[in-house]
């Protein structure tokens, strides 16, 4: 655990950690497309749960939604939940798994005492925010074991 502390702290002023920005945690973006909320009422609402801060997306986030386009039962939630990921992908930035992030990942996930464990989707979308210097919202309390990690609750 402290290699992975002293990675983090090495890459601390390259990520710009006192950044205010947050990444939307897959669960908070789906529910707010079932709630039928266009990008920009969904940003609003961020906007008013966390401030003034850059909201973005991790590339995972992108992936979970689009699989849910996939599965879709109808044509027309298909398409409500198509334009919904244009909408927001064009509204905030994609933050993508880049070799710093999967190494990472692979420090953060070998670093785990036996028994604790981080769900794989989650550890990607935590390291990724973590290596962007973003702060996270996630609805897992798995998340609080990712060392460095800010998190920020909706």
């Amino acid at each position: 655990m402290k290699d992975v502390e002293e990675g983090i702290a090495r890459r601390k002023p390259a990520m710009g950690i006192h950044r205010l920005g947050v990444i939307l945690d897959s669960s908070v973006v789906i529910e707010a497309e079932r709630q039928r909320l266009n990008a920009a009422e969904f940003l609003k609402r961020i906007v008013q749960a966390v401030g003034e801060r850059e909201a973005a997306l991790s590339s995972i986030t992108v992936a979970e939604l689009a699989h849910g386009i996939c599965r879709a039962n109808t044509l027309e939630l298909r398409d409500r939940r198509r334009a919904f990921l244009n909408e927001l992908k064009a509204a905030v930035p994609v933050y993508s798994i880049t070799d710093n992030t999967a190494e990472l990942i692979g420090k953060i996930g070998g670093s785990r005492r036996p028994g604790v464990s981080i769900p794989f989707d989650d550890l990607l979308i935590g390291a990724c925010a973590l290596n962007e210097g973003m702060r996270w919202q996630p609805e897992s309390a798995a998340l609080r074991r990712i060392p460095g990690l800010a998190l920020v609750q909706m």
